[in-house]
């Protein structure tokens, strides 16, 4: 696996440079390399690689929301906290219902069937959006208007809101007794359930801190362990509480940030560090994932059903955005930010097969679905990152730091106490 590895990395660096050269992101070259050389292509991935991908991918995705959670600042969150609200679930629910309507007619589904691949499809990427949208941040680039900050919360959300429709779904369609108003009250309860522990968390690690001060690669390493954590017991608690591992991670940045922003600073420096090294991880195993062959047998019917439901999100995220104090060109941008996929559909997208040969069902449905999951993945993530960088460099303006503070200033004065923590 070592040797694999190091391949792994060293081809990466290159096809990252070569990339950036040609003006096109870095991870949009890792895409390509991960499917090229994962199990469906040319197959040089290790197969002990490929068996631990998933947990690899997973520190890496908390690696950068920690990244995240460490550049929501207070102000930001409660300028744009509506329309991240919104954009958490109505892109969402214009998606899946969308693909419903049509999967029968395009790829011959039942309405469940095609419900379920409505929600397997209806997840925008962190993996594609995240990293990205801490470039925009670094460099203050929308700054003035909140836009990266917006995108990050939403889309974290956005998961989650789309993985409880998935389950509740699944659950019917394989006969288990579902209690549908539990799973959908679950959804609110699973986020607010996150940002309490995030926030109790973040709160005692910034004491914690403050106390021992310990040195600034130690608090990284704490903050990993506890964030991996936050997963195993979102797992542990499956069935019983709802649990949104990911948003704690997140909460836990923002509240260092409010309560000493000069750990908030260090930390994102070191874990910028450790994300030179995880965004090769993330990216490059995400395309190992992608089945080429599966995706040829779909054709034009399963591509076309996924631009149609592509189509009735991005009228749900501007719908999202009306009324608001974005310009024409910022909502496109955003639209285009919402579009990318990749890690929900890598990491769900063959459960249905799997569920169903488990349960002794016909898999061709099955089957069907993971085609078009993995034709979304190839058909929205490297072109989608690569038109949301180019967009936001055309689009995004870099905001004076003498701006951003006066805007902070403005905003602390209308919220008053109320945003104190």
């Amino acid at each position: 696996m070592a040797v694999s590895l190091a391949e792994l990395i060293i081809i990466c660096f290159l096809v990252d440079w070569v990339f950036k050269k040609a003006r096109i992101p870095g991870l949009v070259g890792m895409l390509l390399v991960g499917i090229a050389f994962g199990p469906y292509a040319i197959g040089v991935l290790s197969n002990d690689l490929i068996t631990v991908s998933s947990d690899l991918r997973l520190v890496a995705l908390i690696v950068i929301l920690l990244r995240a959670g460490l550049e929501l600042s207070k102000e930001t969150l409660s300028k744009i906290g509506i329309r991240a609200l919104l954009l958490s679930f109505i892109p969402a629910s214009l998606e899946i219902a969308a693909i419903t309507i049509l999967g029968p007619l395009f790829l011959n589904l039942t309405y469940m069937e095609s419900a379920m691949l409505g929600a397997i499809l209806g997840a925008v990427s962190p993996a594609v959006v995240v990293p990205l949208m801490i470039q925009f941040i670094e460099k203050r680039m929308g700054a003035n208007k909140g836009i990266p900050t917006l995108l990050l919360a939403a889309s974290s959300i956005d998961d989650v809101f789309v993985i409880v429709v998935y389950s509740v779904l699944i659950g019917s369609y394989m006969g288990r007794k579902i209690n549908v108003v539990w799973e959908l009250v679950g959804i609110p309860l699973s986020i607010l359930s996150g940002i309490a522990v995030g926030l109790i968390t973040g709160w005692l690690l910034y004491k914690l801190f403050e106390r021992f001060n310990p040195r600034a690669t130690k608090r990284v390493l704490i903050i990993l362990g506890i964030s991996i954590l936050f997963v195993r017991i979102e797992h542990l608690l499956e069935g019983i509480v709802p649990f949104a591992a990911l948003i704690a991670v997140m909460t836990t940045g923002f509240i260092i940030l409010e309560k000493r922003e000069h750990f908030a600073h260090e930390l994102s420096s070191k874990l910028g560090k450790i994300w030179i090294f995880a965004e090769i991880l993330l990216f490059s195993l995400v395309g190992a994932q992608v089945n080429i062959r599966v995706a040829f047998h779909a054709g034009i019917s399963g591509i076309a059903l996924i631009i149609l439901g592509l189509v009735a999100r991005s009228i749900g995220t501007y719908i999202c955005l009306i009324g608001s104090s974005f310009s024409i060109k910022e909502k496109i941008f955003i639209v285009i930010s919402y579009i990318p996929k990749a890690t929900v559909q890598a990491a769900i997208g063959a459960a249905p097969l799997a569920a169903m040969k488990l349960a002794g069902m016909n898999t061709a449905p099955g089957e069907i679905i993971l085609t078009v999951a993995v034709i979304s993945i190839l058909l929205t993530a490297p072109p989608g990152a690569w038109a949301i960088s180019y967009a936001g460099n055309r689009v995004l303006k870099i905001a004076p730091k003498s701006e951003i503070k006066q805007l902070q200033a403005a905003i602390e004065s209308e919220a008053g106490e109320d945003f104190n923590l």
